[in-house]
C-alpha cells in the first residue's frame, strides 16, 4: 500500500481554522515537533509500506506522533485517539495544518503500526529520542560514556495466578472454543465448575487449606475430562493446538516446580509469563519479564532498555544491555557502574563499577557509585508516569516493544520539562517588566494626588 503524504494548501480554508494561529508557538510539544526529524522517520518506516497493493497507508508522521504522544501521556491506545480530537498541539505533533473533530485513525491501528516497525524500529524511535536529548541540551554528549545499569520487572496484564483459577480458566476457554468449533462435548461443567472454583476460594479465604486442596483436586479432574473429550470428538484438532499444549501444561504441572520441570504456566492467554522474585518486602513475587535499563549518570537519560526472556542472571545480560546502548547512541561506553547483582559479568569493553567496591575508588569515583542509586527513581517514573508498570501487549515481542517505548516516553518527558524551563524565563521576564512599568504608572498616580490635593 503507498502512503497517504501530509500537505499544507497555500490557499486557507475560510471554513477551518489553521492550527498555526491558534496554539502558542512557544508550547514544549510545538518546540518538541520542530527537533524532531520526521524525514528520517519517513526513510525507516516508508519503506515497510509497499506501493500499488489496498488502501494508502496513514502518513508516517501521523503514525509515529500517535505512538510519542501514547508514551508521554500513558494511555490507552482507544483514550489516545479521542482526546486526539480535543487537543491542538496533539494535531500539531502529528502535522495536521487544520483542526479536525473526526478522529485520526482507527484504534487498532496502532497495534498493526507496532507490529509493522517491530523491535527495530521501536529502537529507531528511542534512537530519536536521544538525537532530539541531545539537540535539546537535556542530556550533554560527554555524558553517554559513563552509565548506570540495573534490572526491573516489567509486569504483565494478568491476574494474580492460582491454581484453581488456571484450571477453572483453562476449561471455560476448551469448552468456548469448542462450542465455537461444533465438538458436541459429553458434559461442560459450566455450572458444577463455577461452583467448585468459588468454594475453593472461601475455603481458602477462610485458611481452609486441606477444603481448598480438595476443590482444587475437582478443578483438575473436569479439565481433564474435557481436554481428553475434545481428543476423542474434535475432527481437526489444529485450531485447538495452542489451547489444548497449554491446557495440558497447566492439567500436568505440580504445585512447586522442582529443578529440571518445564516452566509453569502463569497465564492461560500469556503462558511466557515468568515468575519473578526480586526480594521486595511488599512484594516477593513478580510476573512478567525482567527488563535491564541503561541510563547515563549525570541526567538519568534512558539511552537503552531490552526485554530479558528466561529470567538470567542479571550479570550475564549487561554486555548485551551495554552493546544496545552503544547502538543507541553512538558513544562507545567507558564507565559502567551497577549494583552487586552484576559481579562475575565478563564484561572488558568498559570499566564496570560495582557497589560497595574499595579498591581504587577515588572520590570522583565515590560520588558516581553513590549517584548509581539514581537509576532506582527512574525505574520509579517509567513505571508510574509509563507503560513499564504493567504491560498490556501480547507475547514475547509485546514485552520488548512495550520496554523500548516505555524508555522513549520516559526521555521525551525529560525533554518536555527542559523545554518548558528553556521558555518558562523568558516569559516570567515579559511579564515582570509588564507588572513593573503598570505599578511604576500607579505608584507615580499615588506619590502624585496629594500633591494634587494641596
Amino acid at each position: 500500500m503507498a502512503l497517504k503524504e501530509i500537505k499544507h494548501d497555500s490557499e486557507i480554508d475560510l471554513f477551518r481554522m489553521e492550527l498555526a494561529s491558534i496554539i502558542d508557538h512557544r508550547h514544549a510539544l510545538v518546540q518538541l515537533a520542530k527537533q524532531i526529524d520526521w524525514q528520517a522517520c519517513q526513510t525507516q518506516f516508508g519503506a515497510l509500506y509497499a506501493s500499488g497493493v489496498g488502501r494508502p497507508g496513514y502518513p508516517i508522521r501521523l503514525m509515529v506522533g500517535l505512538q510519542l504522544l501514547k508514551q508521554i501521556c500513558n494511555v490507552s491506545d482507544e483514550e489516545l485517539v479521542r482526546v486526539w480530537t480535543e487537543n491542538p498541539y496533539w494535531q500539531h505533533l502529528c502535522g495536521e495544518q487544520y483542526f479536525r473533530h473526526e478522529l485520526p485513525i482507527d484504534p487498532s491501528l496502532m497495534t498493526m503500526f507496532r507490529k509493522r516497525i517491530g523491535v527495530a524500529g521501536c529502537e529507531f524511535i528511542l534512537g530519536l529520542t536521544v538525537k532530539v536529548g541531545v539537540a535539546t541540551k537535556t542530556v550533554a554528549p560527554s555524558s553517554l560514556a559513563v552509565v548506570n545499569v540495573d534490572t526491573t520487572v516489567q509486569e504483565k496484564a494478568i491476574t494474580y495466578p492460582t491454581d484453581a483459577k488456571l484450571l477453572n480458566k483453562a476449561r471455560i476457554l476448551l469448552v468456548k472454543l469448542a462450542k465455537k468449533q461444533g465438538v458436541d462435548l459429553r458434559q461442560s461443567y459450566c455450572r458444577v465448575g463455577q461452583s467448585v472454583f468459588a468454594k475453593s476460594a472461601r475455603y481458602a479465604h477462610a485458611r481452609q487449606y486441606n477444603r481448598a486442596k480438595a476443590q482444587t483436586k475437582k478443578l483438575r479432574t473436569y479439565l481433564g475430562r474435557v481436554i481428553r473429550d475434545i481428543e476423542r470428538k474434535a475432527n481437526d484438532l489444529e485450531p485447538f493446538k495452542r489451547l489444548l499444549e497449554t491446557a495440558k501444561r497447566i492439567h500436568s504441572q505440580p504445585r512447586k516446580r522442582s529443578e529440571g520441570d518445564a516452566p509453569k504456566v502463569y497465564s492461560v492467554h500469556e503462558p511466557e509469563v515468568e515468575c519473578i522474585a526480586k526480594g521486595k518486602v511488599h512484594k516477593k513475587y513478580e510476573f512478567g519479564v525482567k527488563v535491564g535499563l541503561v541510563t547515563t549518570s549525570k541526567e538519568s537519560f534512558v539511552v537503552g532498555c531490552q526485554a530479558l526472556h528466561g529470567n538470567p542472571y542479571d550479570g550475564h545480560t549487561l554486555q548485551a544491555c551495554l552493546d544496545q546502548a552503544q547502538a543507541m547512541t553512538g558513544v562507545p561506553i567507558a564507565e559502567v557502574y551497577a549494583d552487586r547483582g552484576y559481579k562475575g559479568h565478563g564484561v572488558t569493553s568498559a570499566k564496570v563499577w560495582i557497589a560497595g567496591a574499595k579498591r581504587g575508588v577515588t572520590e570522583k569515583i565515590k560520588a558516581k557509585l553513590k549517584r548509581r542509586n539514581a537509576i532506582e527513581p527512574v525505574i520509579g517514573h517509567m513505571k508510574a508516569d509509563g507503560h513499564l508498570g504493567r504491560n498490556f501487549l501480547k507475547g514475547k515481542l509485546g514485552d520488548e516493544m512495550n520496554a523500548i517505548l516505555s524508555a522513549a516516553g520516559h526521555n521525551l518527558r525529560k525533554i518536555l520539562n527542559k523545554l518548558r524551563l528553556f521558555y518558562a524565563p523568558q516569559l516570567w521576564l515579559l511579564e515582570r517588566m509588564l507588572e513593573l512599568m503598570l505599578f511604576g504608572v500607579i505608584g507615580a498616580k499615588r506619590q502624585l494626588l496629594p500633591a494634587l490635593k494641596m
